[in-house]
C-alpha cells in the first residue's frame, strides 16, 4: 500500500487550512456538527480519509497546485484520477484546452442569449435603453418623441407615472453627460426640444389665426413621413417605419454582441453562464435538428 495513501501530515495541513475558510460549504446533514473550527476540521478529515473522490469534487476548487500533488498517491482510484485531471486542466490548461474552453464559452453564451431573446425582457427596447441610454439615443431615441415618454399611460397609477418620469429624467441626464463628454453641441443635447416647444407655444398664442394652416402643415408632414422622412413640431426627424425598424435591429445587434463579448458583467453573472454545462444541451439539440433536416432533405 506504499504510495497509495496520503501522508497524515499533508492531510492535516489541507483540512486545517480549509476549516479556516468562513463560507466553506458543508452539506445540511453535517452543518450542526461543523460549528467550530475543530469540528469542521474533524468532518473534513473524515471525508478525506473515507472518500477522497467526493472530497475533491466538493473542495477541489479550493486547493492549490501543491495540495493537489498530495493526492497523486491516490490516482489508482479512477474517480480521484478524473477529478485531479479536471482540476489541473482548469488551473494550468494547455493551448488546445484553452481553445476548446473558448469555443465552449462562446457556445454557452449563444445558448443563453437565445434564452434571453425568447424570454423577451433582457433585450426589450426599454431594458436595453436602461443599460445603454446614449447608444439607444444615437440609433433610435433621437428619432422618437421624447415628450411622449413622460405622458401617463392607460391604466397607470399617478404614482407609477411619477416614478417613470423620475427614471426618465435620470436616463436623459446620463445621455446628456455622455454628449457633453463627447463634445456634442449644446443645441443638439437631448431634451432641448422642450425649450423649442415652449417658444413655439408662445408664438401660437400670439398668432391664433395660423392654427388652421398649421393643422394642414401637420397633416402634410404626417403624410410625407409615411412615404419618407418628416419632422414633428419639436424638430425631431421622423423615420418611416421600415427605416425605424432597421435602426432598432442595428441597435439590438450591437447590444447582443456586447453581451457575447462579456461587456454586460454589471448586469449578468458570466461565471455562472460560462460554467453552466446544461447550456451545452442547446447545441446538442441543434446538431440533432440539423442531422434530422439533412436526413429528410436527402429523401
Amino acid at each position: 500500500m506504499e504510495g497509495r495513501v496520503m501522508k497524515d501530515a499533508a492531510a492535516e495541513e489541507i483540512v486545517a487550512r480549509l476549516s479556516s475558510i468562513d463560507d466553506l460549504y458543508f452539506p445540511r446533514a453535517v452543518q450542526s456538527t461543523a460549528a467550530s473550527s475543530d469540528q469542521r476540521k474533524s468532518v473534513l478529515l473524515d471525508l478525506l480519509r473515507r472518500d477522497p473522490a467526493v472530497f475533491l469534487e466538493r473542495y477541489g476548487s479550493q486547493l492549490s497546485v501543491d495540495e493537489l500533488l498530495e493526492f497523486d498517491g491516490l490516482k489508482h482510484d479512477y474517480e480521484v484520477d478524473w477529478h485531479l485531471k479536471n482540476l489541473r486542466k482548469k488551473i494550468s490548461p494547455t493551448s488546445e484546452e484553452l481553445k476548446s474552453r473558448s469555443v465552449a464559452v462562446r457556445n454557452r453564451r449563444l445558448a443563453y442569449l437565445n434564452k434571453l431573446v425568447l424570454e423577451g425582457q433582457y433585450f426589450s427596447e426599454d431594458a436595453m435603453r436602461d443599460r445603454e441610454p446614449y447608444l439607444h439615443h444615437e440609433y433610435v431615441g433621437k428619432f422618437q418623441d421624447l415628450m411622449g415618454r413622460n405622458m401617463a399611460r392607460p391604466g397607470e397609477r399617478w404614482s407609477e407615472t411619477l416614478m417613470r418620469r423620475a427614471e426618465e429624467a435620470t436616463l436623459v441626464s446620463r445621455i446628456r453627460e455622455e454628449q457633453q463628454r463627447l463634445g456634442v453641441a449644446e443645441c443638439d443635447w437631448v431634451g432641448n426640444e422642450k425649450m423649442e416647444e415652449s417658444e413655439e407655444e408662445s408664438e401660437q398664442e400670439e398668432v391664433e389665426t395660423e392654427d388652421e394652416e398649421e393643422e394642414e402643415e401637420e397633416k402634410s408632414a404626417g403624410a410625407s413621413s409615411e412615404a419618407g422622412r418628416g419632422e414633428n413640431k419639436q424638430g425631431t426627424v421622423l423615420l418611416p417605419p421600415e427605416e425605424m425598424q432597421e435602426m432598432m435591429d442595428q441597435f439590438t445587434s450591437i447590444m447582443q454582441q456586447k453581451f457575447l463579448s462579456g461587456e454586460d458583467h454589471e448586469h449578468l453573472d458570466y461565471t455562472k453562464i460560462d460554467n453552466d454545462e446544461n447550456l451545452d444541451d442547446h447545441w446538442l439539440r441543434e446538431v440533432g435538428l440539423d442531422a434530422e433536416e439533412k436526413y429528410f432533405g436527402d429523401d
